[in-house]
């Protein structure tokens, strides 16, 4: 009958007249290797279960070595895509017996910088990080002491490291084709200003879609504006596409959060879509197949992504893999739905 008593390692050594060292092999799954008796490692699990016993996973880690944590650090757990990815990797990373810590940058490159350190300073065994991309001394840092880590979303395309990212260039250009092929021509680009890599292929996809139809990219079509104050920024973005004296027939958002805030000031100004002007969206949110119109949108694959992050992370801190450096690219879908309309 249970006590209610928290068994130790030592309790269990105590009430079975086993070796403290005995008893940890046992539970910590070395009984085999260590030639101990199927009955004693049956003798062992069965009293442990029995009176619920909970590992101390600091004194298990410092027994093998490992904490059992991975570190992660995203912009914001609150945006919905790195949310759905931060699910993913801590479904997949318990599947394997590791617990993550979660951390935001919001995208402060200091914050993000002093993230890195804390979490080394916690003995995670490894990093997976959606970066700023303006951290290049921590990532040095990292490659130097060849601690396992891998990045997602964005990496530094001049430095060696694992990284799981999207095909973003060719996500943006299928979409702006899309709108081509429905016979729009005057396709605006809603954007972040320059400084991630992410943004900077989805512009390139777009300018390549209309130089491949013979279309020249007009710079008046192009609205970057800063992420921080995208919120206010954006009215006047769309006032100066929407309701110019030649303005477009589309606009091409390069971010789920951009579209979101993009719909609500259409509405305001009130532009009908897709008859006025025709709308798509780099990455989506829940919503996007329920309003109407539906929005057309670049899938990302978050299950992919975060499976991907995980398996790569666990292979640099486990040893099982001879590759210097894992990389790679997945692929995006095209969800055509009611925002784009037929010219």
């Amino acid at each position: 009958m249970k006590s209610g008593k928290k068994y130790s390692l030592k309790d269990i050594a105590n009430d079975l007249n086993i070796s403290k060292t005995t008893v940890s092999l046992v539970l910590n799954n070395k009984g085999n290797e260590n030639k101990i008796s199927a009955d004693t490692q049956k003798r062992i699990k069965d009293y442990a279960k029995k009176n619920d016993y909970v590992p101390n996973q600091l004194a298990r880690g410092l027994s093998i070595g490992k904490s059992e944590t991975i570190g992660l650090i995203i912009p914001n757990i609150s945006d919905t895509f790195y949310s759905k990815v931060a699910g993913i990797i801590e479904r997949e990373a318990q599947e394997q017996g590791y617990t993550v810590l979660f951390s935001s940058s919001y995208e402060d490159p200091k914050k993000e910088g002093k993230l890195i350190h804390s979490m080394l300073n916690r003995q995670v065994d490894g990093l997976i990080i959606a970066s700023t991309q303006q951290n290049q001394k921590e990532i040095d840092f990292l490659k130097k002491e060849k601690f396992p880590f891998v990045l997602f979303d964005r990496y530094y395309p001049d430095k060696d490291t694992d990284y799981v990212v999207v095909d973003n260039y060719l996500g943006t250009k299928k979409i702006t084709e899309h709108l081509l092929n429905l016979g729009r021509k005057r396709i605006g680009l809603i954007t972040l200003k320059p400084g991630l890599e992410p943004i900077a292929q989805r512009l390139q996809g777009y300018k390549d879609a209309l130089t491949q139809f013979n279309i020249k990219s007009e710079e008046s079509y192009i609205v970057e504006i800063e992420r921080e104050s995208y919120f206010k920024e954006i009215e006047n973005a769309l006032v100066g596409l929407v309701l110019a004296k030649d303005p477009v027939d589309a606009i091409v958002f390069s971010t789920h959060y951009l579209a979101s805030q993009g719909l609500r000031v259409l509405k305001k100004l009130a532009i009908n879509v897709p008859k006025d002007v025709a709308i798509v969206s780099f990455d989506e949110l829940s919503a996007f197949d329920i309003v109407e119109p539906p929005i057309t949108s670049v899938i990302q694959p978050t299950n992919e992504i975060g499976s991907a992050a995980v398996k790569i992370l666990l292979n640099k801190i486990n040893g099982t893999t001879l590759k210097k450096t894992e990389t790679r690219v997945l692929e995006t879908k095209l969800e055509i739905r009611g925002s784009c309309g037929q010219l």
